[in-house]
């Protein structure tokens, strides 16, 4: 057992103790919490990742002091922030890397995901994401667990089909011109998010290349609750400032109101779609 999963189990334990003080069940705690029976296990033993809100109301529902709050809240802070090092996650290769956002996004309220380059993840098919889990392994010099990577990508999507949790998907037209895959995929691809683009459990949007644009975005980024996740070549920032957060609030927002929804990005992907189609034309 590394470092990190002593101190997830230890901040499961303090949240364990804060309950049993209260004089609560989990069975309790969790239909007034108003969430599932095994949910509450799940957290005091460090199966399921918890939200700021997951700690919120564990301290509300058992009268927790404001100190002792203040510090659940901020051990949380760093233990996301250190589950999300770069080089923590890579070491074995991508597959840890998606069983870790799986466990962010489960445990989630609302996640807004933007992209610039590649189709956001969450949306990928498995044989795009095969393609880009190779880029991927041949830049970082990992382990090629490309089977298994692409096997816990395709798991995490069940979060698009889950009314607990509210899923924005932001992409650039530009992201979806890229070709980082063969034609036949790209047509795979872009079919795929026409089908999701129907979806009443999850908000997809496409910023077209010619949109005036009220903010420059530099880079792709995740919020999921209280984190913001932003990859660069070499390392992922996570970012819980408050502020920060506000900021990219802000500019997905921003981003937001320039991009194109129903109708309207169904019918460029129509369009991006007979492209390829054409492309892969002898």
């Amino acid at each position: 057992m590394t470092d990190f999963d002593t101190r997830h189990l230890a901040f499961g334990d303090a949240l364990r103790r804060l309950r049993l003080a209260a004089g609560l069940s989990g069975k309790q705690l969790a239909e007034l919490a108003g969430w599932t029976p095994s949910k509450v296990s799940r957290v005091e033993t460090a199966k399921q990742s918890v939200s700021d809100a997951d700690v919120v109301a564990y301290c509300r529902l058992t009268d927790a002091a404001d100190d002792a709050a203040a510090e659940l809240r901020q051990e949380l802070r760093e233990i996301r922030i250190e589950a999300a090092s770069w080089k923590r996650q890579l070491r074995t290769g991508n597959r840890a890397r998606q069983e870790y956002g799986k466990q962010l996004e489960d445990g989630a309220e609302r996640i807004r995901l933007f992209e610039i380059a590649l189709v956001p993840g969450l949306v990928q098919t498995a044989e795009y994401a095969r393609h880009v889990f190779e880029v991927v392994a041949d830049l970082h010099q990992s382990s090629r667990d490309i089977a298994e990577s692409v096997e816990q990508r395709m798991a995490r999507q069940g979060v698009l089909f889950s009314r607990r949790t509210s899923v924005e998907i932001l992409c650039s037209e530009a992201a979806l011109r890229h070709p980082i895959a063969p034609p036949q995929v790209m047509v795979g691809q872009l079919d795929r998010l026409l089908a999701l683009a129907g979806m009443s459990t999850m908000r997809l949007a496409i910023v077209p290349l010619d949109a005036q644009l009220p903010v420059v975005p530099l880079h792709g980024f995740v919020i999921i609750d209280d984190l913001v996740l932003v990859e660069t070549v070499n390392t992922e920032m996570t970012i819980a400032d408050p502020d920060d957060l506000a900021r990219f609030h802000r500019l997905f927002d921003g981003l937001l109101s320039a991009a194109l929804e129903g109708a309207e990005a169904r019918a460029l992907l129509q369009r991006l779609i007979a492209h390829y189609a054409a492309a892969d034309q002898p």
